[in-house]
């Protein structure tokens, strides 16, 4: 039976048992549907000033949770591409992703893995726990693997909230590399083309215990200056009203700032470096 014979009706794939997963039930039945499995022809690469990249993504704990936030800016070689790409998303309502790289496939990787959360709680009962999630992430990146070797890239960004673990550590930061690699990171990470400025900034700016508010800054403060250094980061843009996306992750779920909120904090951050270009100062 295919899916559109009988007047509509579901597949007998549909009834069969199997796996908990989505993706492995597209790449049984319509492998096709799969865009992290196409790979180009051989000996074919992609131009990078063709092709749409995201930059800068950063993620750091804080008292409740765990904060995750992304500059706006995609580029095409020395052309900006776009300047209010959301880098953020929700994955579900205690886990959000954020990327680096290839815009399209980025984006496509995201509604994907939205819908294999969704579909494993349905199939299963209960939601997967966040190592698990982390682990199929990985291995959806695992998938893309041919197309990042011919300039196709995405590195995403997990964060989650764990009411598993130890108090005080149920924000948790999972980082990955182009082959599906997974690696837990402690307190703060980057990705992407601004990411070894954004972590410096963090390394100073980061301590045990801060609160939403100071969270939330410190995040700005590394972007503004990944956007600084890194031509493809995009920094504030106070006169088209454009700023970065912060969210948070906390025992109430997952939660993106208002606009009003962090437009508040980036015209209090760009006014205090009128004074110290160089952002704040660590003090002993």
């Amino acid at each position: 039976m295919t899916w559109n014979e009988n007047g509509g009706r579901l597949g007998e794939e549909f009834f069969t048992p199997g796996s908990s997963s989505f993706t492995e039930f597209l790449a049984a039945h319509r492998p096709e549907l799969l865009s992290t499995r196409r790979v180009l022809p051989d000996g074919v690469r992609a131009a990078p000033d063709q092709v749409p990249h995201g930059t800068t993504v950063l993620a750091l704990s804080y008292r409740d949770g765990v904060l995750i936030a992304g500059d706006r800016r995609a580029t095409m070689g020395n052309l900006i591409a776009q300047r209010d790409l959301e880098k953020v998303h929700p994955a579900d309502d205690y886990t959000a992703v954020a990327f680096a790289g290839t815009v399209g496939l980025a984006l496509d990787m995201v509604k994907l893995y939205q819908v294999e959360l969704t579909h494993f709680e349905k199939i299963e009962g209960v939601a997967m726990t966040l190592d698990g999630k982390a682990r199929r992430l990985a291995g959806m990146i695992r998938q893309n693997l041919g197309q990042a070797m011919q300039g196709l890239a995405v590195v995403p960004l997990l964060t989650g909230y764990d009411p598993a673990a130890p108090e005080g550590e149920r924000g948790r930061i999972f980082s990955f590399d182009v082959a599906g690699g997974l690696y837990e990171k402690t307190d703060f990470h980057a990705e992407g083309s601004g990411s070894p400025y954004a972590r410096g900034a963090l390394k100073k700016l980061f301590r045990k215990g801060l609160d939403r508010r100071e969270a939330a800054l410190a995040a700005l403060q590394a972007l503004y200056d990944a956007a600084d250094d890194d031509s493809a980061t995009g920094g504030p843009d106070i006169n088209r009203r454009i700023f970065p996306i912060v969210s948070v992750i906390t025992e109430d779920g997952f939660e993106r700032l208002p606009e009003p909120e962090t437009e508040e904090l980036s015209r209090e951050m760009v006014e205090h470096r009128r004074n110290r270009p160089d952002g704040p100062h660590v003090t002993p």
